[in-house]
């Protein structure tokens, strides 16, 4: 650390040297040269009279015309270009006393006063490459006819070539001062290349820094083995995989593992994104591959990293029918670098893309990406093991468990845990404490999940009544029928966007399948808040709009994909096309494929999964009212309860048996007595908060 005394240095802001310094200096050098023909022309507008040909203005004066007698023909002037001259004299300026005889004083005042009464005309005759003979003979003619020259005579050939060569060389001096600013050869070098090679010094990531992937590590891990030790492999007549790509949801750590690699090869390792390669002008896009490709050859044995490859690698034939797409032409380029007649086997490309439902067959067959990594979300062990990765940066108190916190951040990727342990450091840092606590952690979560608390927030104690039945009536449903996942928390705090309270629900492990029954229950403990409303003041609010839509989503889903509508049957009725990993569903090719009566009867079984489901909830509620009453009224009274206090007051008052996960026996009914062992339910997405909006 600098000491405190050393004095600032002079010049505080950032050096960027004489490149950054002669961008003012080029702007006024435009400047200048722009306002110089500006002038210029304006100038020549304001000169620019009637005009007379050379021969013209000869004859006349050889004539004797009267337009051209010397009482008409005053401040005349032979330029470089042209004779201008006009038909009366300039304006006379104030003369010192005595500098001219009073006799000539008065002839001029009369010929003034004469011009006067007619009006003002001026005279352009173009000489441009007139030869010097001619001038002459013309001066001569001028003299002879008493015509006084008010200008001078055209200079030399020589003195003519100054004023354009001049220009010319400004022009000159401008093109080099822009080429110098923006790179040698950068107008002229739109085919090269954009990846960036990366040296030991750029990337200090290893395999050590990845954890939670170890799967994915192993694989890549093969990669750089045989790049240090090809005999090893072609001793048994292996070959190295001509490319790798990495596939996974967003912020699962597919651009971290390439940093590993880079930092673990030991060979050239080129970076780039798939956007490097798109770009306005024709075929600039193919030869920036063709120009990626050789630089690496070059470098051999070398890697191309690509990410974000979905940019370039779309299936071809997407584009608009007839037309020229420019895309296609730099994907084809990729296709033959990768596997062509002269393709590089030492070059390996690796590419990473959350969307690899959109790239092109060709681009995914063997002998292009021959292996394919699968990035997922981390399980258990693995976000354990990601977030000792990030804690150790941060200083933690002795009463953090990270495999509680694990245990809590089900559906969490790589980059959401990194994100919670820096807003749990945030937290703890607020509040001006020496070390991060547990409870830092877990409001770092609700924070991620259910968004900001604004605890300052007025709302009115009606409102606050409705909210707090609702969140518990959310709360008293999951509790009481099994299949779902344990209450965490409870709060009519207002958090995020426009949510007025939560029901935060967190499974106790990590689950792959969800049953028929899970899914009901589920929709059950979403429609728990609206029903309490309707038990208890005979009427709904706007609270579950967010609830409402999330059920019928799982209705839908249940009825279209996954076969569970006794009346349907077995099959999918799916309309639209979903990403594995970013959860986006996009219209099916080929429009409508289903009869308007079968799309009435998945409506009508949407709605009758939703309105026994809601049968359920309001059955149970019922019939637990006074637990209903008791749990709102301590929710009013604390704004904020956690699971311990939940089931101090359903343990006092006699909630039933308690439900444990993966016990289940038979249909549930929704009763008070009920027999309540059920398999928790892990749904395909990530389980979240139960809200009122």
């Amino acid at each position: 650390m600098a000491d405190s005394d050393t004095p600032p240095p002079e010049n505080p802001g950032p050096q960027r040297g004489d490149k950054g310094n002669s961008q003012p200096v080029l702007l006024y050098v435009i400047l200048g040269v722009v306002l110089v023909v500006v002038m210029s022309t304006y100038l020549q507008s304001l000169n620019q009279g009637k005009e007379l040909s050379y021969s013209e203005f000869v004859a006349g004066l050889e004539g004797d015309q009267p337009e051209f007698d010397k009482s008409n023909v005053h401040e005349l002037t032979i330029g470089l270009y042209e004779i201008t001259f006009q038909n009366q004299p300039a304006p006379k300026e104030t003369l010192p006393f005595g500098s001219k005889s009073d006799s000539e004083e008065e002839t001029k005042t009369d010929e003034t006063a004469k011009a006067s009464n007619e009006p003002l005309k001026k005279y352009t005759i173009p000489i441009m490459g007139l030869p010097e003979p001619d001038i002459e003979a013309l001066t001569a003619l001028l003299k002879e006819k008493q015509i006084d020259l008010s200008g001078s005579v055209r200079p030399p050939d020589w003195v003519q070539l100054v004023f354009p060569l001049t220009m010319l060389a400004l022009i000159v001096v401008l093109f080099i001062a822009m080429f110098r600013r923006f790179g040698a050869g950068a107008a002229m070098s739109f085919g090269r290349s954009r990846g960036r090679l990366m040296s030991d010094d750029d990337v200090k990531v290893t395999f050590d820094d990845v954890a939670g992937i170890d799967e994915a590590v192993d694989e890549l891990r093969e990669v750089v083995e045989f790049l240090r030790t090809p005999a090893k492999y072609q001793a048994l007549g292996g070959r190295i995989p001509r490319g790798v790509l990495l596939v996974g949801p967003p912020g699962t750590g597919k651009t971290l593992l390439a940093k590993a690699v880079a930092g673990e090869a030991g060979v050239p390792f080129f970076s780039l994104s798939g956007s490097d390669f798109v770009e306005m002008f024709v075929g600039v896009g193919a030869a920036r591959v063709r120009d990626m490709f050789a630089q690496a050859a070059a470098k051999a044995p070398a890697i191309i990293f690509i990410d974000e490859l979905d940019a370039l690698g779309k299936v071809r034939g997407s584009g608009l029918p007839g037309g020229q797409d420019e895309r296609e032409q730099t994907l084809n380029a990729l296709l033959v670098e990768m596997d062509g007649f002269s393709s590089d086997q030492s070059v390996i490309v690796m590419g990473a893309t959350n969307r690899p439902e959109t790239l092109d067959p060709a681009l995914m067959r063997p002998g292009r990406f021959d292996r394919h990594v699968l990035v997922d979300r981390p399980s258990y062990t693995g976000r354990e093991a990601i977030l000792k990765v990030h804690a150790a940066k941060i200083k933690m108190g002795d009463d953090v468990h990270l495999g509680r916190i694990a245990k809590l951040t089900p559906g969490f990727v790589g980059a959401d845990l990194a994100n919670l342990v820096n807003e749990a450091a945030l937290l703890a840092a607020r509040q001006d404490k020496k070390a991060v606590a547990m409870s830092d952690f877990e409001e770092g979560i609700e924070r991620v999940v259910a968004g900001l608390e604004k605890p300052t927030r007025i709302i009115d104690e009606e409102e606050k009544r409705r909210v707090a039945y609702h969140e518990c009536g959310h709360a008293l449903v999951a509790c009481s029928l099994p299949n779902t996942d344990p209450v965490h928390k409870i709060s009519i705090i207002p958090r995020g966007f426009g949510a007025l309270g939560y029901m935060l629900q967190r499974p106790d492990d990590d689950r792959h399948l969800v049953t028929q029954t899970e899914l009901e229950h589920r929709i059950c403990t979403l429609l728990g808040g609206i029903a309490a409303e309707e038990i208890v003041f005979q009427e709904t609010s706007t609270g579950a709009q967010n609830d409402l839509e999330r059920a019928t989503d799982i209705a839908r889903r249940m009825v279209t994909e996954f076969g569970m509508s006794p009346k349907m049957g077995r099959v999918n009725l799916r309309e639209t096309n979903s990403s594995p990993f970013l959860g986006t569903a996009t219209p099916r090719a080929g429009g409508d494929t289903h009869s308007e009566a079968t799309r009435r009867d998945v409506d009508l079984e949407i709605k009758r999964i939703v309105d026994e489901c809601m049968e359920t909830a309001a059955d149970v509620l019922t019939r637990r009212r006074e637990v209903l009453e008791h749990i709102t009224r301590d929710l009013i009274e604390i704004e904020v309860m956690n699971a311990d206090q939940l089931e101090a007051i359903l343990a006092e008052y006699k909630t039933g048996p308690q439900l444990k996960p993966g016990t289940f026996v038979g249909k549930p009914s929704a009763s008070d007595d009920s027999p309540a062992d059920s398999t928790d339910a892990a749904s395909e997405a990530e389980p979240g908060a139960t809200g009122s909006a």
